[in-house]
C-alpha cells in the first residue's frame, strides 16, 4: 500500500481508483453482513466469484462483498448495477443462471425478485421495494457502495476527503461550530448535542484528551452500531479523526462488544489499512496532527454501554457506572 504523504497524494490515488473502476461495466454487490451470513451468503459469494472467473468476466464484472443493506430477512441478497436490480434469497445454485441470463442476456430472473407478501407484486429494483421506499438512510447509505475490508473502495467514493478539508482549512473551533449548526446529537437515547461534548472536552483542563467510540450496544436485537462498524468502518475512523482534531486528542479507542466478531474483524482491518496509508499515526497527511486508535473488546456486560461504566472498563476496573455530577470530560 502506498503511504500518503499529503492531500495531493490522496486525491491522486482517488482519481486512479475511480479510473480503474470505470473498466468494469457491471458491479455485483452481495451483502456479507452478519444477517446474510447467517443465511449462507458466503457460499453464494464464493460461487459467484468462481463463476465470474470461469466465464472470463473478471475484467468487466466487479464482485463486491458489502456490509448490511438493512433487509436481513431477504438474505442472501444482491444488487446489480447498472439497473439497481435486486435479487433475494439467492442460493449457490442460482449463480450460473444469474451470470448467463441477467449479465450476458439482460433477462430478469423472476423467482429471485422480491415479492410483496400482501399484494403479491414483484419488485425488479431495490428502489421499488416498499421496505426501502420511505427510508432516508444516512449512516448506512454508503454500505452498498463499499467493501468494508477495502480502504480503496472507501477512498474511491470520496472517503477521507472531509479529513483533508479539516486538516487544511479548519480550526477546532470552526469544526465544533459546524457540528453545532448541523444539530448532530448522540444516538444512544439521550440525544445529547455532539458539539457540547466536543467543546467541553476541548476546554477541559489537562494535557491528554481521548476519543472513545462507544460501539457497545447491549440491547437485545440492536444492530445500529454493529451494522455501521461491520459495513463501513472507515467512515467511523474518519469521524473519530475529525473529532480528535477538534478536541486535541492523540489517542482513540473503539469499544466494541466481543459478541460482534465481524465488527471487530472489520474494524481491525480498517485500522491496519489506515496506518499503512498514513491516515493514522504520526503527522497525518503531512500535517502536525498525530493520532492513533486501539480496539477494546467488551465482555458482554450490558451496563458497559453506559459511558462511565465503559470508561471504567477501559481502565481495567469493574464496569460500574458512577454519578455524573462531575462530567467525564472533567
Amino acid at each position: 500500500m502506498p503511504k500518503l504523504n499529503n492531500a495531493n497524494d490522496l486525491e491522486s490515488l482517488r482519481s486512479e481508483l475511480q479510473r480503474a473502476r470505470k473498466n468494469f461495466r457491471t458491479t455485483l454487490t452481495l451483502c456479507g453482513g452478519t444477517g446474510c451470513q447467517a443465511s449462507q451468503s458466503r457460499s453464494v459469494i464464493d460461487a459467484l466469484k468462481k463463476e465470474v472467473n470461469k466465464q472470463g468476466l473478471d475484467k468487466s464484472v466487479y464482485v463486491r462483498t458489502s456490509g448490511c443493506h438493512g433487509f436481513c430477512e431477504q438474505g442472501p441478497l444482491m444488487v446489480i448495477e447498472p439497473g439497481n436490480i435486486f435479487y433475494c434469497h439467492i442460493t449457490p445454485e442460482d449463480v450460473s443462471e444469474i451470470i448467463t441470463q441477467t449479465l450476458l442476456n439482460n433477462v430478469i430472473i423472476e423467482k429471485l425478485l422480491y415479492t410483496d407478501p400482501i399484494t403479491g407484486k414483484k419488485s425488479q429494483t431495490e428502489a421499488e421495494i416498499p421496505f426501502y421506499k420511505a427510508q432516508d438512510r444516512q449512516l448506512l447509505s454508503q454500505n452498498r457502495l463499499v467493501d468494508p475490508c477495502s480502504i480503496e473502495d472507501f477512498i474511491a467514493i470520496g472517503g477521507y476527503s472531509a479529513l483533508t478539508k479539516v486538516l487544511a482549512k479548519m480550526t477546532p473551533e470552526k469544526i465544533i461550530n459546524e457540528i453545532k449548526e448541523s444539530g448532530l446529537r448522540g444516538r444512544g437515547g439521550g440525544g445529547f448535542p455532539t458539539s457540547r461534548k466536543w467543546a467541553d472536552c476541548k476546554a477541559a483542563h489537562g494535557d491528554e484528551k481521548y476519543v472513545i467510540c462507544n460501539a457497545d450496544e447491549g440491547d437485545p436485537g440492536a444492530y445500529m452500531d454493529r451494522s455501521i462498524l461491520e459495513g463501513n468502518p472507515h467512515l467511523v475512523l474518519e469521524g473519530i479523526l475529525i473529532g480528535a482534531f477538534a478536541i486535541g486528542a492523540a489517542q482513540g479507542y473503539i469499544y466494541v462488544r466481543k459478541e460482534y466478531p465481524l465488527a471487530v474483524e472489520h474494524a481491525r482491518i480498517a485500522i491496519k489499512q489506515a496506518r499503512e496509508y498514513g491516515l493514522l499515526g504520526e503527522k497525518i497527511l503531512g500535517s502536525k496532527f498525530s493520532f492513533d486508535v486501539e480496539i477494546a473488546r467488551g465482555g458482554g456486560a450490558f451496563v458497559c454501554g453506559e459511558s462511565t461504566a465503559l470508561m471504567a472498563s477501559l481502565e481495567g476496573k469493574v464496569g460500574e457506572p458512577r454519578p455524573k455530577d462531575v462530567h467525564t470530560v472533567e
